[in-house]
């Protein structure tokens, strides 16, 4: 396989933080802020985040480099990095298993992110300045259980989404994350340190800082923080080993995913100072669940001084995350098919795109008109999350982690790395080979419920 890409030449990053920042942007997403709150709530606070810390320093920034790894020296898409660097063997499936996963997450987290661009239009125009008449619980009920209408705003999503693809890697995924990563920066340190103006602030930084140690004792703790940390970077799915094969070598891969990892994590700890103030200083619970965002908050909103101007700036906040996260995830797919069919990014993006637009339907639908179809016990959309976070990407990283760790040469992994023949680089190895792996399978098998 000389020729990756058919007869185009293959694309790069035009910088260095250009590339960090496109990374950055595929790992922060409504996973940081919609997600991270919630799942922080609902499991206890600051015991949850300590354990989320150490998965991602053990296992994330690992499994991280290990896709960057791959990705440059293989310089192709998540299925042609694997042929390359292992011909005739079978750990190309990880790769087909990262290209599965795009195509699931992307099309119920469209839907998802089409809701968030709705609220956003909703507080540009000032509809959602004040209460609707029925209120803010049943107006998000209304809109998610219509039958057009969260398809269309999953439509426009997509859209946007494709454009940037289509536009390339330089054109259109770095510059439109040059553009949106420091905005989001900057638009979440002022609602943080708004929010910790709010009655709550210091109940919230307790529960957010001041572990309750007994919580250790719980299994699920675990397992959660072990599960935020995977998904919070974009781990398993090929996009990082896909953003990865746009480096050139003379790029040190160490400290770039050291950056990412941080900032990342950073990311996710401002969000929860953004919002657990706020959930105290209003007496709502802080394991309300995944409607937080989009019920609780407007209603804080609707309470506060200029909360119109705030709903405005958060629902930005969660509508441009959710996009750098999802132009990650097309990438992942049109690279491949890029590769394999030698077709124009353009093409490739519009058909690509509207096909995952397509299987987003029935996760649209499944909350309203189809509620009554339901697998794994759940709706369409979220048996497709589960189906997506709890079987393909730690599938795909435990193949990502072993690849490196057992079916790749040591010393070329090592060498390929920037980590060299060092202690951190032998330590690398050694956590690729055992930790990650045993680690995976116990959060896998407890998804699938074999495990307890």
């Amino acid at each position: 396989m000389s020729n990756h890409l058919g007869n185009q030449p293959r694309e790069q990053w035009a910088s260095r933080l250009g590339f960090i920042l496109a990374a950055m942007g595929s790992a922060v997403g409504l996973g940081n802020i919609w997600r991270f709150s919630y799942v922080t709530g609902e499991n206890g606070g600051a015991a949850f985040l300590i354990i989320y810390f150490l998965c991602i320093l053990f296992i994330g920034l690992p499994i991280m480099m290990a896709e960057f790894t791959i990705g440059r020296r293989a310089q192709s898409d998540v299925v042609g990095s694997f042929q390359t660097l292992a011909p005739k063997r079978p750990w190309f499936i990880g790769g087909f298993i990262g290209v599965a996963s795009a195509f699931i997450i992307l099309s119920f987290y469209g839907v998802i992110a089409g809701w968030t661009l709705y609220y956003f239009i909703n507080y540009l125009t000032g509809t959602l300045w004040s209460a609707p008449p029925e209120g803010y619980e049943t107006y998000f009920e209304n809109f998610i259980t219509h039958s057009t209408h969260p398809i269309l705003w999953q439509f426009i999503f997509m859209a946007l989404t494709i454009g940037v693809v289509l536009i390339g890697v330089k054109n259109g995924i770095e510059k439109t994350n040059k553009l949106l990563m420091p905005i989001l920066a900057i638009l979440l340190l002022v609602l943080a340190s708004y929010s910790l103006t709010l009655g709550g602030a210091r109940e919230g930084l307790a529960f957010l800082f001041s572990p309750d140690w007994s919580a250790f004792r719980e299994p699920e703790v675990y397992l959660a923080g072990l599960g935020q940390a995977f998904f919070s970077l974009s781990l398993g799915m090929g996009a990082l080993i896909t953003y990865g094969s746009y480096l050139s070598k003379e790029e040190k891969l160490p400290g770039a995913a050291y950056s990412i990892a941080s900032l990342d994590t950073l990311f996710a700890v401002v969000a929860g100072i953004m919002i657990f103030p706020a959930v105290f200083a209003f007496g709502i619970e802080p394991g309300y669940g995944a409607g937080l965002a989009f019920v609780t908050l407007p209603d804080i909103f609707d309470s506060i001084a200029y909360g119109g101007i705030v709903g405005l700036a958060f629902f930005f906040l969660l509508a441009a995350a959710g996009l750098s996260s999802a132009v990650s995830l097309l990438e992942v797919a049109v690279a491949y098919f890029i590769r394999k069919f030698d077709w124009t990014r353009k093409f490739t993006a519009i058909v690509i795109g509207f096909i995952i637009f397509l299987l987003g339907i029935p996760s649209s639908l499944g909350l309203g008109i189809w509620s009554h179809i339901t697998i794994f016990d759940s709706n369409i959309l979220d048996s497709m999350d589960f189906l997506a976070s709890n079987i393909f990407l730690p599938l795909g990283g435990l193949i990502i982690a072993t690849f490196v760790g057992w079916g790749w040469n040591k010393s070329e992994a090592m060498k390929e790395s920037d980590f060299g023949d060092t202690f951190i680089g032998h330590v690398w190895i050694f956590i690729l080979r055992f930790i990650a792996p045993i680690l995976i399978v116990l959060v896998f098998l407890s998804a699938i419920g074999l495990f307890n």
